[in-house]
Formats: structure tokens, C-alpha cells, sequence
């Protein structure tokens, strides 16, 4: 990835043998040059810059009138450029990453050029850690939330399609690829497998009690056992319906629930 570097300083020969000087590193792409501290500040505001070479003594603003303006923690990483030694513990304080004396000499260019480097993978592991935590509170937050049912379904009525309300539905028989659901004295077809509905409704209320069979459970009157491994369910409106041993295992679990 190439570092999108901005030059910063109101001396044009200065600005020439840095650019000179980095023409020669394949990582950085030149983003533009400032003259001043104004410059500096808009251009940071108008693009995102990963590195910035400084100079502290500039017309107007200078180079720490811009940390002040845009804040350390807004500011890219950050290499100062000046003739005059006595800025260096400044330069630091405002967490700057290295502190260049003109005129720039070569190697110790390419020694900054290491810490910026290292300071921006740092920073990119750091992002990835911080992006990582999010994304897995998001999954837990969303493991946590209760999952919401339909409280109606669009069912096809000849020539036109009705919503049928989920909790008026007295018991569901599959069909092959269809499901009949059975509400009041209604039957309605409605495309989709009895395999489809027990994964799409409220399982606390609609329980599967055979292969072919899912009933409302606030539909049942009464339940019997008839052996070990089969029984069956009246519903309120006197209706009979078969029950398996695994029905009977998930009408348990729900009323212990």
C-alpha cells in the first residue's frame, strides 16, 4: 500500500530535495506540497493523508499552530522538517514520530521513513483489533436479542392472496412441497413445507408433533398417551390429531419452557 504523503514547508528549495529524496521510495505517493500552515490545514481536511512531512517555522500558522487546529489524534503520521534543533522536545511532546534537520540527509531520511513504517502497521494492527472487537460484539449483541416471528402470513386465496394472522392458525399438515394450514373451518394451501413453517414460526407456540403435523400449542385441549411411542392431541374444536413420541418430546419441552 502506498502512503499518501504531503510536504509541508515555505522554503521551494526545501520542498524540491524532499521530493527529490523520495522519488526514490516505491511506498510513497506524493499528494501534494503546502507553503504554509493554512495550506496544511486545508489540505488535511480535504483528503486523507497517512504521512506528513512538517516544517515548524512557516508564514502564519505554524507547524504547531496545525496540531493545535486538528487535533493529535486527527493528525497523520507525522515526521517534522526544521533547520533549528531547539524545537525537538516540542516536536515530541506533541507526538510527533521523528524530527528531521535540514538539509535532509539521505540515510537518515530512510531511517524515518523505517519508524513511519513501523508506526503505520502498528496502527493498522491496532484498527484490525479494534475492528475485529466490534464486529464480535455485534454478534453477540445480535445472539442476545430475541428473534421476532411473523405475526402474519400472505396466503394465496384464488384469485387474490389474504394475510392470514399467525395466531388464529389452529394446526399446520404438510402437503408434499405445500402446507394446509387449518384456521376455523378454513383449510389454505400455502406453498411452502411443513420443514419451512417449524423453522419460521414462534416455536413456543407452534409445535411439531409429528412428521406431517404442527399445532398451536394454545389450541390444545388435551393430550394421550397411547403406548410408548405414539399418542395424539384433541384441540378445542374436538379435532384429533397424531402425535409421536418426538411430538410429545417437544410438547414437554414447551410447557416446561
Amino acid at each position: 500500500m502506498k502512503l499518501k504523503t504531503l510536504i509541508a514547508d515555505d522554503e521551494p528549495l526545501a520542498r524540491e530535495r524532499l521530493r527529490f529524496l523520495l522519488a526514490g521510495s516505491e511506498e510513497i505517493e506524493l499528494a501534494g506540497e503546502c507553503r504554509n500552515g493554512r495550506e496544511v490545514v486545508a489540505a488535511l481536511r480535504e483528503s486523507r493523508i497517512d504521512l506528513l512531512f512538517l516544517d515548524i517555522q512557516m508564514p502564519g500558522r505554524d507547524g504547531f499552530d496545525v496540531f493545535e487546529q486538528i487535533g493529535a489524534a486527527n493528525m497523520p503520521v507525522t515526521v517534522f522538517v526544521t533547520a533549528h534543533n531547539q524545537y525537538a522536545v516540542q516536536a515530541f511532546e506533541v507526538h510527533a514520530l521523528d524530527y528531521l534537520t535540514k538539509p535532509v540527509e539521505p540515510e537518515r531520511l530512510q531511517s524515518a521513513l523505517l519508524r513511519v513504517r513501523e508506526q503505520i502497521a502498528s496502527r493498522n494492527a491496532l484498527l484490525t483489533q479494534e475492528r475485529l472487537r466490534s464486529v464480535l460484539a455485534g454478534l453477540e449483541k445480535s445472539s442476545d436479542a430475541p428473534k421476532e416471528y411473523p405475526r402474519r402470513l400472505l396466503v394465496p386465496n384464488g384469485a387474490k392472496e389474504s394475510f392470514i394472522s399467525v395466531s388464529e392458525i389452529e394446526w399446520i399438515e404438510a402437503a408434499d412441497y405445500y402446507s394446509c394450514l387449518h384456521v376455523g373451518a378454513r383449510s389454505l394451501m400455502l406453498r411452502e413445507t411443513i420443514r419451512q413453517l417449524a423453522c419460521t414460526l414462534d416455536p413456543k407456540k407452534f409445535v411439531r408433533i409429528h412428521r406431517s403435523t404442527i399445532v398451536n400449542v394454545d389450541q390444545v385441549r388435551e393430550i394421550f398417551r397411547e403406548g410408548r411411542s405414539e399418542g395424539s392431541v384433541v384441540l378445542l374444536n374436538g379435532q384429533r390429531l397424531k402425535m409421536s413420541k418426538t411430538g410429545w418430546q417437544n410438547l414437554l419441552a414447551v410447557s416446561r419452557a
